[in-house]
This record gives structure tokens, sequence and C-alpha cells, in this order.
């Protein structure tokens, strides 16, 4: 069940990034936009609780129906209180997973987005706690180095 390595969420400093704030068209090319005149900082914008926030690195297939690949930077964040439907790392009788959480009144159901995985359905007497919820996923898309 394994699923992810954990990192340490270092927001000591800042890292602007130059950003085009009118957003960058998916069809025609718009000659508007020749200049970014703002900047965004990752620290600041994908990070709201620093002292409960953390870096995870997705392994294995099991939630690549719903776009998480293994590779993929998972921003997570201790704080947040589960909600039904949120993408949770949680440790089910001393192991750990990535699933998507569904809340059922007698039990709890960890979700998977693969049909080749099934879902793991967690009752109360056995030990089940979630450490994070997945609030942002970042992507390599090049295959450059």
């Amino acid at each position: 069940m394994g699923e992810f390595r954990i990192f340490a969420a270092n927001v000591d400093y800042s890292l602007e990034l130059p950003y085009a704030e009118g957003g960058v068209r998916a069809g025609f090319p718009s000659p508007a936009q020749d200049f970014m005149n703002e900047s965004i900082d990752l620290n600041r914008d994908l990070i709201h609780h620093s002292e409960s926030t953390f870096y995870a690195r997705a392994i294995g297939d099991s939630l690549k129906d719903a776009d998480v690949h293994e590779g993929d930077i998972l921003v997570v964040d201790k704080s947040l209180e589960a909600q039904d439907g949120d993408m949770v790392i949680c440790c089910v009788n001393d192991e750990f997973t990535l699933k998507f959480m569904e809340r059922h009144e007698d039990y709890i159901v960890l979700c998977p987005a693969n049909p080749a995985y099934q879902p793991i359905k967690v009752m109360p007497d056995e030990y089940f706690k979630v450490w994070g919820v997945v609030t942002y996923i970042i992507r390599k898309v090049s295959k450059r180095k």
C-alpha cells in the first residue's frame, strides 16, 4: 500500500517566479500577452499552513484514472479535516496508502482510481488515521532532464 515518499516543506524563503496572470490560451495564441509583469510565489500560493504541510512523491498507479501518476509531487496539508471525497494519505492497520476517502455511517471506504485495484473497507475496530489531505498535485510534463 505504500504509494508515496514524504518530504518536508521548506517555506523559510520566497520562491517567486514570473507569472502570466492573464492565463495561457490552449487554443489560438493571443498577441496581447507579450510580457509578464506579475510573479507567483509557489511557497505562498501552494502552502497555506506551513507548519503542517509536507510533500509526498506518488509511487504506483492506483490513482491513475484521477490523473495522479508515478513521480507526481503531492502537496499535503495535515491540518485539514478530511471530508468525504478528499484525496488523502492515511494509515490503515500500520500501512500507508493514498486514496479517495468515502465516509459511511459505520465504516470508511478508501477508493482507488484504477479498476485494477479494489476499494479498502475500513471497519471501526481497525486502526485508521488520516495523515493529510492532498491540496495540490505537481507534475513534470517535459521528458527532458
